[in-house]
């Protein structure tokens, strides 16, 4: 091969890789654009319809939603029995706190959950992550938000329930709260899997004519430096906080301290 040549297979190779990084680099703007996605006035009046409905049709009720921050950001880190867990949440979070709301999703919410999980995705302003993949991307956007002074759901569990018990966790919560410097708070979702498990299109609120019950406890927060700022304790310390939550809250027909 001539020096010629090997000069234009350079500058075309140049040529390339620049254009791959303008490519990625117009990629990551997009997607700093597009995320959280945008909340639209019929977006809450969904989700106002929603609660209303759930109140009307469960016996719902919240335990310690006073452990919520007065004042924002921090990142609430819950186990996820259903497709509108975040929305539950969203009941109890202090007045005001709602509209800096926003979540860590799986991408395929928006592409594989037809019209509800584009609903669920604005309502939450969801930001999307890989969760077959490399998921680092939605974090460093989650990170930025939540600097911003958003609160940020995240599912520790990184999907459904697929038996309505918890999963193994993952760090993601608490290396955003630890990095993001502030405070994680825990909560524990129980009967929402009795009524819309992962293998049912639609919720069974009714049992007969009695109103089946949703439970929502909200643990004191945690504080990354009372983890030596380790993302992996902090979530065992959370793991271990839900399964004690698990053991005696699983099933709020049956226990006492939710009636």
């Amino acid at each position: 091969m001539s020096e010629e040549e090997k000069a234009i297979n350079k500058e075309e190779s140049t040529s390339k890789d620049t254009e791959s990084k303008m490519s990625r680099a117009d990629h990551h703007k997009h997607l700093d654009e597009k995320y959280p996605t945008k909340r639209g006035f019929w977006d809450v009046v969904a989700k106002d319809g929603f609660l209303l409905l759930t109140h009307i049709l469960c016996d719902m009720k919240c335990i310690g939603k006073e452990n919520f921050p007065k004042s924002n950001p921090y990142v609430v880190a819950s186990n996820h029995q259903s497709y509108p867990d975040g929305v539950l949440i969203i009941d109890y979070l202090p007045k005001g706190h709602f509209k800096w709301m926003c979540c860590l999703a799986a991408s395929d919410l928006e592409t594989n959950h037809g019209k509800l999980g584009r609903l669920i995705m604005r309502v939450g302003r969801g930001i999307a992550v890989d969760r077959y993949g490399n998921p680092v991307r939605g974090l460093i956007k989650a990170k930025k938000e939540v600097e911003k002074g958003n609160i940020c759901f995240v599912f520790p569990e990184g999907t459904r329930s697929h038996t309505g018990k918890l999963a193994e966790m993952k760090d993601g919560a608490a290396y955003l709260a630890i990095k993001a410097g502030v405070p994680m708070v825990p909560v524990y979702i129980a009967g929402a899997y009795q009524i819309w498990p992962r293998t049912s299109k639609k919720p069974h609120p009714l049992n007969g004519f009695h109103r089946r019950k949703i439970r929502i406890y909200v643990g004191e927060p945690m504080h990354g430096e009372d983890y030596d700022n380790d993302a992996h304790k902090m979530t065992e310390a959370l793991s271990a906080w839900m399964h004690k939550h698990e053991d005696l809250y699983w099933d709020p027909e049956t226990n006492f301290e939710a009636k």
